[in-house]
């Protein structure tokens, strides 16, 4: 599969502000803990962004499936196959149902950091194939 195409550009949207986010652990602080939001209206979690990359988008439940969907090639899978490992894990050891900060708290919270970061190596989640700016922005910037 060729490495720019995607069938559904927005949804592949909402799975990189969703890994951004998983990605900067001072987003997460400010905003997941402190509740300090960039404008008006805006609202983001660690449940939120589990829901879309689990439920919303499924891309964490089978990234081999998501390839010409919303990912674009092989690396792109194997970083989500190892961001969806880390966020299993952390889920499992403290509960699907704790708050933000047991999740922030937890040894296993820098792997997924970590994990996430690891999507934005290149050939991973590549933001020039990122959907148009109009589209409304909830992740770090």
């Amino acid at each position: 599969m060729s490495g720019d195409f995607v069938k559904l550009p927005e949804m592949r949207q909402e799975i990189i502000s969703a890994v951004k986010a998983f990605s900067d652990s001072d987003y997460q602080q400010r905003v997941w803990i402190d509740r300090i939001y960039p404008h008006a209206d805006f609202f983001d979690d660690f449940t939120l962004n589990v829901n879309i990359l689990y439920d919303d988008t499924t891309v964490l439940d089978d990234p081999a499936a998501a390839l010409g969907q919303t990912l674009t090639d092989e690396a792109e899978v194997e970083a989500m196959q190892c961001l969806a490992g880390r966020l299993d894990e952390i889920l499992d050891a403290v509960g699907r149902d704790a708050d933000d900060i047991a999740f922030l708290q937890s040894p296993l919270g820098n792997e997924v950091v970590t994990a996430a970061q690891g999507t934005s190596r290149p050939g991973t989640l590549r933001p020039e194939l990122q959907s148009p700016p109009w589209r409304f922005t909830r992740g770090p910037e």
